[in-house]
């Protein structure tokens, strides 16, 4: 099959409403040039009591977002333990305490002045909820998440350190108790029941134990927000901004991916042109300190919100390479360009197979592919592999432009919520569409908008998913940004479905090829890109030559 690259000159309009349509997941918030961090893997086939152990112990040094992975990955080991489920809960919520008492923007909000401002913030939460979020809100569970929150962040040193509280203290015991026999004792059937509640809390811990009542209020605005989903959340206006800056694809930062350990950061990626590429950073460094703070006397998630700051602002990073002495280096933050194609090449002359990496769905990203594919072209490619492998998702309308590159007709995607306005269809259209055969690789971390793209693709029969299910998050965020504050609300508003009217959430795409990565043994030779065996490309590239993937 040749492929017919005729140049589309249509554009499907972005959503002109009051929020952007998005698709992303959890881990995914932290951006490119604001540091991204990944965990170690650090759980194995183990004991659950040692796996418990293990998160005790991270827990100990308050390294809260490592706690929350590890008890994560522990849970896929022994998913019926709800120990370990409980643990994901707690250490969540004290990740996020964290992250927002690091978050300038967030502390300017705590300022005891604005409790108005905090009130008029929690109400408006509490209405785009009762309007948009895709079930029909119960106030009283969650009244009853949003008082959890509050004693969690009462046990926080973090917390309780900046609001001067004395967890153990008798007056603060008597205050959680008073406080949650308040939310259980009443019936909430109505939003205005929850705000009327939530600020007579906030009057008792302001007179029992000097609370100030906006950091009450604002934890349960946060509460609130995280307990109707693990998707929806409260974003601090750094956050909302981080957000817009993502659908963008581009960011106030150094231009690098971290992954933690107990005593470094380690550079996993670094972006060509941005303020680490120039200053000399490179894959497998180590960052060792920040504006001279060194880990592990500060976390490593403290360490990588020292990373963060205003374009034009300065920061020193201390550096250790394998066989050279540390060093020092200081570097401007500025914005940076993220590409969300990476990778392109022909990756086999003979047989003109192109290749090219979609790392993320953002406003650019169709444009960026059509030059790609002209690139591609003028090579001489014949046919594509489409590699969407831990693409976290991104925004829903760059996904659906990516399959309407190569989907003549039919639908895309359908959306699914409690309104009417999120039900959509979205349809392909015949102009510019490229007709080669294409396979597309997934794994267990494609997510999100990649799930729409690989859905599309598979059951339109309009070419080969390989590689192993994946993720399974079929939920569209809305990011509402908040008019009585700078601060915003990303909140699930629908669920979608694939055009065979397949439910990704909890299931994710199944490849029609699905290849085992465990266990396999190393060829003479490979196709992968990086020179190692790579056994999801291997079998893509399979399907394209002769139909027939390696056993």
């Amino acid at each position: 099959m040749r492929s017919r690259p005729t140049l589309s000159s249509r554009l499907l309009p972005l959503l002109q409403a009051l929020f952007v349509l998005l698709l992303v997941i959890t881990t995914a918030q932290v951006n490119w040039a604001q540091p991204k961090i990944r965990l170690p893997s650090s759980v194995q086939t183990a004991d659950p009591q040692n796996l418990l152990a293990e998160g005790k112990r991270l827990e100990a040094l308050q390294q809260w977002t490592a706690a929350r992975d590890h008890y994560r990955k522990a849970h896929k080991q022994y998913p019926d333990r709800t120990d370990i489920e409980a643990r994901i809960k707690s250490t969540g919520i004290h990740s996020d305490l964290a992250r927002r008492y690091h978050d300038t923007s967030f502390l300017a909000s705590l300022n005891s002045d604005h409790i108005d401002q905090a009130q008029n913030g929690l109400a408006e939460v509490l209405l785009k909820i009762q309007t948009h979020h895709f079930q029909e809100p119960n106030w009283q569970a969650i009244a009853r998440q949003g008082i959890e929150h509050l004693e969690i962040a009462l046990s926080d040193p973090l917390f309780l350190k900046h609001h001067q509280v004395d967890a153990s203290s008798a007056a603060t015991k008597e205050f959680l108790a008073a406080s949650r026999k308040l939310v259980t004792g009443q019936a909430m059937t109505r939003r205005l029941d929850l705000l009327k509640t939530v600020m007579q809390i906030a009057r008792d811990g302001r007179d029992s134990i000097q609370l100030p009542m906006t950091a009450t209020v604002m934890e349960f605005t946060c509460g609130v927000a995280a307990s109707l989903d693990k998707y929806s959340s409260y974003l601090t206006p750094h956050q909302l901004d981080e957000m817009f800056s993502q659908i963008e694809g581009n960011f106030v930062g150094l231009g690098i991916e971290l992954k933690t350990s107990t005593d470094r950061l380690k550079v996993i990626r670094v972006i060509a042109g941005g303020p680490a590429n120039e200053g000399g950073i490179e894959p497998g460094d180590s960052i060792l300190a920040v504006d001279g703070r060194r880990i592990p006397e500060i976390t490593p998630d403290q360490a990588a919100d020292l990373l963060r700051g205003s374009d034009g602002s300065q920061v020193r990073v201390t550096i250790a390479r394998s066989g050279n002495p540390d060093r020092t280096i200081s570097m401007k933050r500025r914005r940076v360009d993220v590409p969300s194609i990476e990778g392109v090449r022909i990756i086999d002359s003979t047989a003109g197979i192109g290749y090219l990496r979609i790392t993320c769905f953002q406003k650019t990203t169709s444009h960026d592919l059509d030059d790609a594919l002209w690139q591609l072209h003028r090579q001489g490619m014949k046919s594509l592999v489409i590699d969407i492998r831990n693409n976290p998702g991104g925004l829903l309308i760059g996904a659906v432009k990516v399959a309407d590159r190569f989907l003549d007709q039919g639908t895309i995607v359908q959306t699914r919520g409690r309104s009417s306005s999120e039900d959509i269809d979205y349809k392909a259209h015949q102009l510019g569409t490229w007709s080669l055969p294409i396979v597309v690789l997934i794994n267990d971390n494609s997510a999100s908008a990649s799930e729409i793209f690989a859905g599309a693709i598979r059951d339109r029969q309009r070419g080969s998913v390989v590689g192993i299910t994946s993720y399974g998050k079929g939920s569209v965020q809305g990011i509402f940004p908040l008019s009585s504050t700078t601060a915003g609300l990303r909140l699930t508003t629908a669920r979608f479905y694939s055009p065979s009217g397949q439910a990704i959430s909890n299931n994710g795409v199944t490849p029609d090829v699905l290849v085992h990565t465990v266990g396999r043994p190393v060829p003479q030779g490979t196709n992968a890109l990086s020179g190692s065996y790579d056994p999801i490309l291997d079998a893509g590239l399979d399907v394209l030559r002769d139909g027939t993937p390696r056993p």
